[in-house]
């Protein structure tokens, strides 16, 4: 017998409506995965619905149709559909601009965050929840699941100093928090109003996305799989180094490579770390746009073979050591155009980065990143939305007894 699906914010709206929404003109920040559990797009749906206006369409990074390519800038266009204007987050500018908003008495968020601090999907919603704060407009989130479950929390809090578009606020990488826990957290920390957020029905903390009974729409062009997205909160780190993350291939974040590299002892230097949750394959890819595109690489393919066990953040650790230590000569950390590394804004701090370059271990490097994340569930547990069997999970591996695992009241929006 199979568990009922999950109902996600925007159906509970639909069904239920939003006393604060009704009748207001809206903009609506979303995507492709802006639907909802029968793929029906939640723009064509809320401008039939007539418990609001829809005003306006917003589009974060890949577009409001999803069809650009990472850190593509995206132009203002109009909505075949439905004649609106659709302006671009991920453009000239990444927030709303007073022009936007004009005539807009709400804003609303619904897209499928990816549960990782590097995701600019937070990074855009931020933004938009500060502007409409600014502006004195009501700030919804039609709340999804986090597709990596609510439970596990992992890597160390970013740095305010190193704060970026791919990380916006002190967190760990991989957070744990769904879009709507999220902005309560934003609220809460930064002092502005509670956000009105429309809750799931369903959805328990343990639930991985495949387990929602939800539809799998990939979340950016390079996160085709639910696989390449568990990996990808180690995985992406690469991104801040000259090797390949397996961007241009089918496999992104799966593959990790360089044309210099030797896959085989890439692969057994890797597996004899001890990573939990994953295995290592000796490969060799060429991508076919972004680094090394048109050149054969060596590298790896990692498998994950349980993703309970998985811990991407230390695995993204352990891959940069190995990649520096084959090769300190050709590995390079790239550098953007302010003259920062790349991988400081990913790791939202220096430390690390300094850290291997001086020849510490990756354990070193994780050191004291499990106090940092208690220290965040902590914080969050009056926050959360949902309850869940689970609890919060502790690096250890132990479990975290707290408002994660129990009952919680109150807290449904609508």
């Amino acid at each position: 017998m199979h568990a009922p699906r999950v109902r996600v914010g925007l159906e509970v709206f639909l069904e239920r409506g939003c006393p604060p929404l009704e009748g207001k003109r809206a903009g609506l920040i979303t995507n492709p995965t802006g639907t909802d559990g029968r793929l029906r797009s939640t723009i064509d749906l809320l401008h039939a619905s007539g418990r609001v206006r829809l005003a306006a369409l917003f589009g974060p990074e890949h577009g409001i149709r999803g069809e650009a390519q990472a850190g593509e800038p995206v132009a203002d266009a109009r909505d075949a559909r439905t004649g609106l204007p659709i302006y671009s987050l991920y453009g000239q500018t990444r927030r709303p601009s007073p022009e936007m908003l004009r005539g807009l008495d709400a804003l609303i968020f619904d897209l499928q965050d990816i549960g990782v601090r590097y995701g600019t999907y937070l990074s855009t919603m931020a933004y938009a929840q500060e502007v409409a704060v600014e502006a004195g407009l009501l700030f919804v989130v039609f709340d999804r699941p986090n597709p990596l479950t609510g439970c596990r929390v992992e890597g160390n809090l970013l740095d305010p100093a190193f704060a970026s578009f791919v990380g916006v606020h002190p967190i760990p990488i991989r957070h744990g928090l769904t879009a709507g826990e999220l902005a309560r957290l934003l609220a809460a920390d930064r002092g502005w109003p509670e956000p009105f957020v429309v809750p799931m029905e369903g959805w328990q903390r343990e639930l991985w996305f495949d387990q929602t009974g939800l539809p799998w729409i990939q979340p950016s062009p390079n996160l085709p799989t639910l696989d390449s997205l568990a990996l990808y909160a180690g995985t992406c780190l690469v991104e801040g180094t000259n090797c390949s993350e397996g961007r241009g291939t089918t496999r992104p974040f799966e593959l990790v490579g360089a044309p210099w590299l030797d896959p085989f002892r890439l692969a057994e230097d890797l597996a004899g770390r001890g990573l939990p949750g994953v295995a290592f394959r000796p490969a060799y890819f060429t991508p076919t746009f972004s680094k090394h595109a048109g050149h054969r690489c060596g590298g790896v393919q990692i498998h994950v073979l349980d993703r309970e066990a998985l811990r991407p953040v230390e695995l993204g650790i352990h891959l940069l050591d190995a990649l520096r230590r084959q090769d300190s000569l050709a590995f390079a950390w790239r550098v953007n155009a302010d003259g920062r590394h790349v991988v400081d804004l990913l790791l939202g701090s220096d430390r690390p980065r300094r850290a291997l370059e001086a020849g510490a271990a990756p354990a070193e490097v994780l050191s004291g990143w499990d106090d940092e994340v208690q220290a965040f569930r902590e914080r969050c547990r009056p926050l959360l939305l949902y309850d869940g069997s689970c609890g919060w999970y502790t690096p250890s591996g132990e479990r975290a007894r707290g408002r994660g695992s129990e009952p919680i009241e109150g807290r449904a929006s609508v």
